[in-house]
């Protein structure tokens, strides 16, 4: 936690010394705004390559893991079919809010900003720009999953990750067993790579702020309000419908559960991180009356495929860059959008911040310019902090929901 604190303390320094170089640079020299401008977004180059640099390892490996491991789902067999249903239910409809409100409120459309100019880190944003529906179907097989690995395709990648998971789960476990493992640990190091990358994102923060301050002057706080209130206000959206199904299933008990998870909820929300809660969200879902194997079951399953939060903002982030930059998607674009970031956030949002990893790795593949995330860097810590709540809130709904269709929650808290 320690860390992380520091990390959001360096971006805000980073993104205070942006702004005064960039407007110093827009007021007293405007001149050269736009030399500068080129050059200081060189900062921001170096860290979105080096998150270019793992999204194909981090999209493989969690993909593979979470799928082999789910011939223990099918084991458990009724509870996980459940569980599965609620998870991928949930998740659509938090993707499908994300893109509703995005759309509708248009919070990238405040400021207008020139698209970068295609590099050598950006030659895959040209060979995939405009991403249609017929594209998509002859584009989704790999030729070659090493020409998918080095072009960074990441459905290509899904689609060999999602047959080579279904394989291994298939398998007898003597085989697969030391493959699931190994694929495990190089994915926790990924992860870790993650940590240690982000530490580059104040550089990051620092060149895109100076560059669209030095061009653009101040308007970049007004675009940050707006999309501060837009993405809480379609946050509220979402806690509403999930209260309403949570209230459908479990009836007034809907509020003793919020009650109970209040600490949690909390936790969650000032250390942005919604496994730093896990324990204790344990301890207080049994209190509530929750089956304890059950709870056991679907609680760690659900910090894979169950983070509401975070799934709402992917799309939200995604499409509000595409706005920042002037570039219109179509709806079947956007449906595509949403279905790819459906598969390939499963497994990394316990890690703060690897979902930026996924909303790179998504607009490179729609010709999107992935620069636009160091934007987003200084606010997306108050952003983590709504979601990491809301992502405890739809974990705790899903394993009381199970618990009751199971007919093993207790109408009573005791001693477990």
């Amino acid at each position: 936690m320690k860390g992380q604190n520091k990390l959001f303390v360096f971006i805000i320094i980073a993104l205070v010394t942006g702004v005064i170089m960039g407007g110093v640079v827009h007021t007293q020299y405007p001149e050269s705004s736009e030399g500068f401008s080129k050059n200081i977004k060189l900062l921001g180059t170096v860290f979105i390559r080096l998150v270019q640099m793992i999204i194909a390892p981090l999209v493989f490996t969690t993909l593979v893991v979470g799928i082999a491991k789910m011939s223990d789902v099918k084991m458990i067999g009724r509870v996980g079919t459940k569980a599965m249903l609620w998870f991928i239910t949930a998740s659509l409809v938090s993707l499908l809010i994300g893109l509703v409100f995005v759309n509708w409120l248009e919070p990238g459309r405040v400021m207008q900003l020139p698209k970068p100019a295609a590099d050598a880190a950006g030659e895959m944003v040209a060979h995939s720009q405009g991403l249609s529906l017929e594209q998509f179907v002859t584009h989704i097989i790999p030729k070659s999953l090493f020409e998918a690995f080095a072009t960074n395709e990441v459905l290509q990648i899904v689609v060999f990750s999602i047959m080579f998971g279904v394989a291994l789960a298939n398998m007898g476990e003597e085989y697969t067993k030391p493959i699931v493992r190994g694929l495990d640990i190089c994915a926790h190091a990924i992860l870790k790579m993650v940590g240690y990358i982000m530490w580059f994102a104040p550089l990051g923060v620092l060149g895109a702020i100076a560059a669209v301050v030095a061009t653009n002057g101040f308007d970049i706080f007004k675009v940050y309000a707006i999309y501060l209130r837009d993405f809480f206000f379609a946050l509220a959206v979402l806690w509403l419908v999930l209260c309403i199904v949570g209230y459908m299933i479990l009836g007034n008990r809907l509020f003793e559960l919020l009650r109970r998870i209040k600490e949690p909820l909390l936790i969650a929300f000032s250390t942005t991180s919604s496994e730093a809660v896990f324990p204790k969200l344990v301890e207080e879902l049994e209190r509530f009356g929750c089956n304890n194997r059950i709870v056991s079951f679907i609680l760690p399953l659900g910090y894979s495929f169950n983070l509401d939060g975070s799934m709402m903002y992917m799309t939200f982030a995604a499409i509000f860059i595409a706005q920042i930059y002037g570039i219109d998607m179509t709806l079947g674009q956007q449906v595509i959008m949403l279905l790819v970031l459906m598969l390939t956030s499963k497994g990394i949002a316990g890690v703060p911040r690897a979902s930026l990893v996924i909303i790179v790795a998504t607009c490179t593949m729609f010709g999107i310019p992935p620069e636009g995330i160091a934007l987003i860097l200084p606010i997306d810590h108050f952003c983590d902090m709504g979601r990491s709540m809301t992502n405890v809130l739809g974990n705790a709904l899903a394993t009381s929901a199970v618990s009751k269709w199971e007919g093993q929650l207790e109408n009573h808290g005791g001693d477990l």
